[in-house]
């Protein structure tokens, strides 16, 4: 197959830099994502690999071949687009053959292969059916199964999913991931969406205005972020970020409230903590207290958000639990899952603990309605 490799790649329009010296390898095989907010550069870097844009400096490689100058045609990449850009006046068995009409392939053999797409995708009732005939997550998958048919060399997929409702998007996730481990094809999937990233990926680009901000496994990032960005930006929801100021081992929050840790040096640091890493507890046992802002039940667990000095803290909870708004509740941090970030910079200070925890008692319940 194929190695991608981008080596201090840079893309400016006009003035504005959109990618700031970028160095990334895709290995042979490999399914990566670029993850990141809207304007990070993540598509600009696809396009860039798909030969839709030039880089403004630096070099794009297949497998160690410079490819800068090689037309989009002869790279022999599939790209999915999130608008599907399926030929309305085809139906969908020549919307899957067209890239092999293309090449002049037999219709026997055409249509073989287009049989074969699209039972991988599941299809095959459908083919002859128009575009407007189908649904969302069925035209995603016309879309899909004219990029494989082709059997690219890398395959360039650009937030594929984005305008599938909550349901088909979980559906088509996990046909994206089968169709990624049987065909085995050098992958670069951009999403804004970190659940996607998390559940596709088997490594993960997190980029922040045209840099990569961390590059690791779904693991990685989501345990050991790199700075308060990446740990913000990773979780669902994401992680907590609570910027307090610590002088003399005292950890004070906005409001003059005292949290009982122990900071990791003096000065203005943010304290994160997932919601999963938090919990609710007595007020006598707890690391801070706080008022309980909103209280939702989700099914499996009830998420509780706290405000603590004008920061809201999300805290997973079972679901039995029942609170009442403004209800004073204790929260207690898990001393293996703290983390210290520099306020001004953001980087991660791995240094830290939890001072020793008082005596537990049991975490207080209102009667469930």
């Amino acid at each position: 197959m194929t190695t991608i490799a981008l080596r201090g790649v840079n893309k400016t329009f006009g003035k504005v830099r959109v990618v700031n010296d970028l160095n990334l390898t895709v290995a042979d095989r490999e399914f990566l994502v670029l993850l990141g907010p809207s304007g990070c550069g993540t598509t600009t870097t696809m396009r860039m690999v798909a030969g839709l844009e030039q880089p403004t400096l630096g070099q794009i490689e297949f497998d160690g071949q410079r490819i800068n100058e090689v037309p989009t045609q002869r790279r022999d990449v599939a790209m999915v687009f999130q608008n599907y850009g399926l030929y309305p006046h085809m139906n969908v068995a020549q919307n899957i053959g067209y890239p092999l009409k293309l090449r002049k392939l037999a219709p026997d053999e055409i249509a073989r292969q287009v049989g074969k797409a699209a039972d991988r995708v599941e299809l095959r009732p459908y083919l002859q059916r128009m575009p407007r005939e189908l649904s969302g997550g069925q035209r995603q998958r016309v879309a899909l199964a004219r990029s494989i048919v082709r059997q690219p060399r890398v395959f360039l997929m650009d937030e594929p999913l984005s305008n599938l409702d909550a349901k088909l998007r979980v559906v088509a996730r996990a046909l994206i991931k089968l169709l990624a481990q049987e065909l085995a094809v050098t992958t670069l999937y951009v999403t804004h969406d970190q659940v996607e990233a998390m559940s596709l990926a088997q490594r993960v680009a997190v980029m922040c205005e045209g840099e990569i901000r961390q590059l690791g496994t779904p693991e990685q990032i989501y345990n050991d972020p790199a700075d308060s960005f990446v740990a913000g930006f990773i979780g669902s929801p994401a992680m907590n970020l609570l910027t307090v100021q610590a002088q003399s081992r005292e950890v004070l929050a906005a409001g003059g409230l005292v949290m009982a840790l122990a900071a990791p040096r003096d000065g203005p640091l943010t304290l994160g903590a997932r919601a999963e890493d938090l919990r609710l507890c007595g007020l006598d046992e707890a690391h801070l207290q706080a008022d309980l802002f909103s209280f939702e039940l989700l099914g499996d667990c009830t998420m509780a958000t706290v405000m603590v000095g004008g920061q809201l803290l999300a805290v997973k909870a079972a679901k039995d639990l029942r609170l009442q708004p403004h209800d004073r509740v204790g929260l207690r941090f898990d001393p293996q899952r703290l983390y210290w970030f520099d306020t001004p910079s953001g980087q991660r200070l791995r240094a830290g603990c939890l001072r020793p925890p008082p005596p537990s008692s049991p975490v207080p319940r209102s009667p469930a309605p």
